[in-house]
């Protein structure tokens, strides 16, 4: 069975905050696994469950250079953020061929349940960082561009448009 395919914005489910995971199960395991696949092959550094058409708050994130060091995450919460911030080049598979600089925290500590189902806890930095920000965001039903003031979110959602979307 190949993996879902990458739902394209403006999607409902992308827009609407996804369900909390009640039990890390087999089946949220091999989710993980399906979301792992796809993120390689866009490739990527993370990826939500409802960017694969899934409501529920899961994400993974592999900003390794290696590869192969998938978080997995289920109900992630953003427990403290640096003061200090990072500029990053961010886009989505959601909306392919645009892309924009925001500025997110350094360094940012998690709360999630894990592939055992255990509450952890985790400081990511820099790209690892960026990353677990924009998945919670996907989780929350916010994309990338929202963080953009109205104008540059316009003016990118027009340049999508203009690419073939």
């Amino acid at each position: 069975m190949s993996p879902r395919p990458i739902v394209a914005w403006p999607a409902k489910v992308l827009r609407t905050p996804a369900a909390p995971v009640d039990a890390v199960t087999d089946a949220v395991r091999a989710l993980w696994d399906e979301m792992i696949a796809v993120m390689e092959a866009m490739p990527g550094v993370g990826l939500a469950a409802p960017q694969i058409g899934v409501e529920l708050r899961l994400a993974v994130v592999d900003a390794s250079r290696e590869r192969g060091f998938a978080v997995r995450l289920a109900n992630p919460e953003i427990v403290w953020a640096s003061d200090e911030m990072r500029p990053h080049d961010e886009a989505s598979p959601c909306l392919p061929g645009v892309s924009a600089v925001l500025s997110r925290p350094r360094a940012v500590r998690v709360r999630f349940l894990d592939a055992a189902g255990q509450v952890a806890e985790r400081e990511f930095v820099d790209l690892w960082s960026t990353s677990v920000q924009h998945q919670v965001d996907h989780l929350e039903g916010r994309m990338y561009f929202d963080r953009l003031s109205r104008l540059k979110r316009d003016r990118l959602l027009a340049r999508a448009r203009k690419a073939g979307r």
